[in-house]
């Protein structure tokens, strides 16, 4: 099962909580996934659809419980290509789907008929999710129907693809009440609200109740920050090798450029045992070559020392340059 997929099972699995955060909870699954029909006599018809079997079963329960109506349930079995379910669930009585509507917001209060839709209403602005438990029921339901996580091991990515981009921006205002910055972009038909930060991921699944999802997101984080701990330090310390190794290379040669044009003999005692001590032992680092001098001389001195026959030695190879060009 994908991340996604195990989000939707807790979430669907949840207990149900107090009747106002049902009802906030149906209101964002009708609203981004329902569908209303109205018959020529004004007599309406709640239908949901959805691939999702725990989606179809929270729905179900909910709608159940709250309400206490029937529930007509039909599944449809697909073949060829897109192989898997789609489950239909109808509110076909008209007074229960009359009181729904006008519970969840989309029917006015006193409404009757479809003249009396609240096109485009604000459930921010409305009583249903005023109560900070509300919010986190309308959030739930809305993940549910639109939303989508990527698996963390790969990267962070969480988003809710609504086709109505006034839903989109009711999800962006429930978000920022809890002080989460959502953004939004059109993607063809859809406009998806996205969260790209790990920590952002993390607050929105605290606020469903997610807990589960959210432990094992931050134990793939810990592992994934572990592991790019450990590759930074594998590369620096690489880089520090290479770097090492490249500049003793730099330091024997030069120092047997010296040897072979003007020898050792020309050199002060302390850089000629420098040189000495250096081609003896090609591996060794800074601090070793300064226990083998006689005096010992700590990392400072070694460094000064060998770029100081570095310098000689560049020095005679210009020497070297210009008598040729003469």
């Amino acid at each position: 099962m994908s991340f996604s997929g195990t989000v939707k099972e807790e979430l669907a699995k949840q207990k149900l909580g107090a009747r106002h955060c049902q009802i906030a909870e149906i209101a964002a699954i009708i609203r981004m996934c329902g569908g209303i029909s109205v018959s020529r006599n004004d007599r309406f018809l709640l239908k949901i659809q959805t691939e999702n079997l725990f989606v179809a079963r929270k729905y179900f329960t909910l709608l159940q419980k709250t309400f206490n109506i029937e529930i007509e349930l039909s599944i449809r079995q697909h073949h060829g290509e897109k192989r898997g379910r789609t489950y239909h669930l109808y509110v076909k009585k008209h007074e229960d789907a009359l009181q729904i509507l006008r519970e969840i917001g989309i029917m006015k209060p006193d409404g009757k008929s479809y003249m009396d839709f609240a096109e485009d209403f604000e459930l921010t602005e409305t009583e249903l999710l005023r109560r900070i438990c509300c919010k986190r029921a309308f959030l739930r339901g809305a993940f549910l129907v639109t939303g989508s996580v990527t698996n963390p091991e790969k990267s962070y990515h969480l988003e809710f693809a609504c086709t109505l981009e006034y839903h989109a921006e009711q999800i962006r205002k429930v978000l920022r009440s809890f002080g989460i910055e959502a953004r939004m972009i059109q993607r063809k038909k859809y406009y998806v609200v996205y969260i790209k930060e790990g920590d952002g991921i993390v607050d929105v699944l605290n606020i469903m109740e997610a807990h589960q999802a959210l432990m094992e997101l931050e134990n793939i984080r810990i592992l994934k920050d572990m592991r790019n701990s450990l590759n930074r330090k594998v590369n620096c310390e690489t880089a520090n090798i290479y770097k090492t190794v490249n500049a003793a290379v730099k330091q024997i040669e030069d120092i047997r450029y010296i040897q072979d044009t003007i020898g050792f003999e020309e050199l002060s005692e302390g850089l000629a045992n420098m040189a000495e001590v250096r081609l003896a032992n090609p591996d060794a680092t800074l601090k070793e070559l300064g226990m083998l001098l006689s005096p010992r001389m700590g990392k400072s001195g070694v460094n000064h020392r060998l770029k100081k026959l570095s310098e000689i030695a560049d020095g005679l190879r210009c020497c070297k340059e210009e008598k040729h060009y003469d």
